[in-house]
């Protein structure tokens, strides 16, 4: 089940957003009363409640807005009491003081937004201990190990235990709580309206990852990367799993770089079975897999892990879907011949993507030349693959057949940026940009306007995830719903 904080500072707007929760199937919310302005009144917010409701009043030092006196504060909570709330959540330091009474249910919860404390366990005993039906634990996360410490924690619990790690780290205990046991997860109403760092919208817990329909069963994915906000991979492949009516849930999972190799060896404890890799672990993650496909060896870049029991495999879509799409363009294989052989090609950017695509290239039996705004590895990238490489600040003077763009410039929110001038671009040329959020970036606007033959982002962006679906789970992407959640989620989006 879902829990719905509402935090708003009118009384009318607390039971509006009460009532419209519970006509789009909410079926337990939290009353902030922290947040409401001036005096509450409690029989106002409680009269005809369409739903059970949690009353909670939180002080600043626990993350809430309450300015009034601790007096008043407590006095509130014990009126909620009386008047036979659902539940009542207080903090360790005032349970002793307000008793039990009536048929509400006791919360006894502990918040701390710096970490996640070494000792949780007797952190829940002392908890529990205060006349609880209920323990509720929030802390930040400051590493993903500290997700499933607290997962650990609620599977494990003798009382029903709600535990909760928060910020963009602490995303797999929300959306994973009831697989492990927890009685509710937390949400907000709206996804630009968060009470907590790190909450989802009902929207996205009921739609994007079907919260109440995960169970002991549901098989875990993932995309890890470092940052993750930007990702629309879990849109995707959360509808994908919808459509084919799969018990599977994809989750955003930021990864910092130093904890990668430890997330990976407990990964299955999570029920992790696929991942999809990216910005800054598709180098990285080789060091941990026991078995690479030759497309990952000879570009020495992952973007998608599959455990199989005890073993690691890794993929490299990337490589597949930005060939497909590129031949695709230039009229398709004919023969045994692509139509990339003999072709010249810039490839701006040497990190994984732009590895994958110089690769294929080349095998394909074009010329390459790569670039980079770090030297470096681009020059390394060229010896490895045996290609040219030339400085960032040189590489308008490339003449090519194909541009390529495999950097982030241009990426949502720099939108207003381009890795190269439309003045170097020339009719007829195939201009391919990696990136795909937004999907007609400033470079692809560029390609318009000098009449080149164009393929964004969202065509490889596709093709590479229907590929890792079905690593994932055996079947076929569903190709042409996936480009239209995607394309509809970027037409949303403001920029």
């Amino acid at each position: 089940m879902i829990c719905v904080s509402i935090g708003r500072s009118r009384h009318r707007h607390v039971m509006a957003e009460h009532r419209h929760l519970v006509e789009e199937g909410a079926k337990l919310v939290e009353l902030r009363l922290d947040y409401i302005r001036g005096d509450v009144n409690l029989k106002r917010l409680l009269a005809d409640r369409p739903c059970p409701v949690i009353v909670t009043c939180r002080r600043e030092v626990d993350g809430g807005k309450w300015q009034g006196n601790e007096e008043q504060r407590m006095m509130l909570l014990r009126t909620a009491i009386a008047e036979g709330v659902e539940y009542v959540d207080l903090e360790e330091d005032i349970a002793a003081t307000i008793p039990r009474f009536g048929n509400t249910k006791r919360i006894i919860s502990l918040h701390d937004f710096r970490k996640t404390p070494e000792n949780l366990t007797a952190i829940h005993a002392r908890l529990a201990a205060l006349d609880a039906d209920a323990v509720k634990i929030c802390t930040m996360a400051n590493h993903p190990h500290d997700n499933l410490r607290m997962l650990r924690l609620v599977q494990n619990a003798e009382i029903p235990t709600v535990g909760l790690c928060m910020g963009d780290i602490g995303a797999p205990s929300r959306i994973l709580a009831g697989r492990f046991g927890a009685p509710f997860t937390f949400a907000t109403f709206h996804h630009e309206r968060t009470l907590a760092p790190g909450q989802f919208s009902y929207e996205q817990m009921t739609k994007v990852y079907r919260y109440d329909q995960i169970d002991a069963d549901t098989e875990v994915f993932g995309v890890i990367a470092d940052p993750i906000g930007h990702s629309l991979s879990p849109l995707i492949h959360n509808a994908a799993f919808a459509e084919l009516g799969m018990n599977r849930v994809y989750l955003p999972l930021r990864v910092p770089r130093e904890s990668l190799p430890s997330f990976l060896d407990e990964a299955a404890e999570f029920g992790i079975k696929g991942l999809s890799v990216t910005i800054p672990h598709k180098e990285a993650v080789l060091e941990k897999l026991t078995k690479v496909d030759g497309a990952v060896q000879g570009i020495g870049a992952c973007n998608t892990v599959v455990f199989d029991g005890k073993e690691r495999l890794g993929y490299n879509t990337d490589y597949r879907a930005a060939m497909a799409s590129l031949e695709d363009a230039l009229g398709g294989v004919k023969g045994d011949r692509s139509p990339l052989d003999g072709k010249s090609a810039l490839v701006l950017g040497a990190g994984g993507v732009g590895k994958a695509i110089a690769y294929g290239l080349i095998r394909r039996g074009a010329r390459v030349v790569v670039t980079d705004g770090q030297t470096q590895p681009a020059a390394l990238l060229a010896k490895n693959l045996d290609c040219h490489s030339v400085d960032w600040i040189k590489r308008q003077t490339v003449k090519a057949d194909i541009l390529i763009n495999c950097t982030p410039v241009g990426m949502h929110p720099n939108v207003d940026e381009s890795p190269l001038d439309k003045h170097h671009m020339r009719p007829n040329m195939v201009v391919f940009d990696a990136v795909y959020n937004p999907e007609s970036t400033l470079f692809i606007k560029y390609a318009r306007s000098r009449n080149c033959r164009v393929i964004t982002g969202v065509d490889m962006f596709v093709r590479q995830a229907c590929l890792q679906f079905e690593l994932f789970t055996g079947k076929k992407g569903p190709a042409d719903l996936m480009r239209e959640v995607i394309r509809k989620t970027i037409a949303a989006a403001k920029y």
